[in-house]
């Protein structure tokens, strides 16, 4: 379990909600190298779904696009490419994602990108009370209620999730 008073300081992602006067909770927890959602659920004791990740794809002209899925699901590309009108969709290498965001790898928020990009968010994560998704460090999520995706970041609706 993280400890309660583990100070986080400020990222791009949390100036922005702030900034949107967005209500937040912060859940700082112990980063683990390829622990993803799974180990973050863990030992913040949340439901893996409701944990958000933020995944920067491109399409086939190479045109970034971010996309946000229950912790627990994968995304079908393919249906991506669907729902999104274009040819395919394919994830970004690390540093491709890394310069589109801003953010490390582990640490990509859908708040305080680098550059505007379109943002997709799974239809089934606006059914949830609240999520907890990546505040823009590695080993850091913030709890929003999930309709600030829409509201707020303007995210589409897709049914991609496998």
């Amino acid at each position: 379990m993280a400890k309660k008073d583990k100070h986080v300081s400020e990222t791009p992602a949390t100036q922005w909600l702030r900034a949107q006067d967005i209500a937040f909770t912060e859940h700082p927890y112990d980063y683990v190298e390829h622990g993803g959602t799974a180990e973050s659920a863990r030992q913040l004791g949340v439901d893996e779904h409701s944990v958000v990740k933020t995944l920067v794809m491109q399409d086939d002209k190479a045109q970034p696009l971010v996309v946000l899925m229950h912790g627990d699901r994968q995304v079908s590309t393919k249906n991506l490419a669907r729902a999104t009108g274009v040819k395919s969709v394919e994830p970004c290498k690390p540093e491709v994602a890394q310069r589109h965001s801003g953010y490390l790898v582990g640490g990509t928020s859908p708040f305080g990108l680098r550059k505007a990009l379109p943002v997709f968010v799974e239809a089934s994560v606006l059914a949830l009370p609240k999520i907890h998704i990546n505040g823009g460090r590695r080993g850091f999520l913030v709890g929003v209620a999930p309709s600030v995706l829409t509201e707020r970041l303007g995210a589409r609706l897709v049914s991609c999730a496998l």
